[in-house]
């Protein structure tokens, strides 16, 4: 008998426990107008959750997504437009919010800084490069220089006439 009532208790237990986050609670808002209900919703769908990162706030769990729900029903709910909601937003949680940020310049900084990088790195390379290349290629010779290195290996021979390349 009590192996039954453990049993049952048990089985109640894990129903119980699968079934207790289906039980979360769910959002519900009241609006007076169809058009505030469509701006929510736009909000929502549009609006970035800090928390998340990659979620928007009407698709996170977190509390600060909703909070940030909250928040613009009740801006909503005074006579706020979306661009007010838009730009308390991006005052209080900076441009991630948004996943379209403005064109500033940290972000120009942010695309563009890579490619300078890579850029100037392909012409330290190409221009040292080309300084060994230069230092490569055999010098010409002036006149006077040549006649001096004429001189010198005529007077070697003279030193040395059996021509072993040894001086003697």
């Amino acid at each position: 008998m009590m192996k039954q009532i453990s049993a049952m208790l048990l089985a109640f237990g894990l129903v119980f426990a699968a079934v207790l986050p289906a039980s979360a609670a769910i959002d519900v808002y009241e609006f007076e107008s169809a058009e505030q209900e469509k701006a929510f919703q736009n909000l929502t769908a549009t609006l970035r959750c800090p928390k998340c990162q990659n979620n928007t706030i009407a698709d996170s769990n977190a509390e600060l997504a909703k909070d940030m729900r909250q928040k613009a029903y009740d801006m909503l709910s005074d006579g706020k437009s979306e661009q007010d909601v838009v730009d308390y937003m991006i005052a209080r949680y900076g441009n991630f919010v948004t996943y379209d940020p403005p064109l500033m310049l940290s972000t120009i900084i942010l695309w563009a800084g890579p490619l300078l990088f890579v850029f100037i790195g392909f012409t330290v390379l190409v221009m040292r490069s080309r300084k060994t290349a230069d230092k490569q290629a055999a010098p010409e010779l002036e006149a006077d220089e040549e006649q001096r290195l004429k001189a010198l290996l005529k007077e070697m021979e003279q030193q040395n006439p059996n021509n072993d390349g040894k001086v003697k």
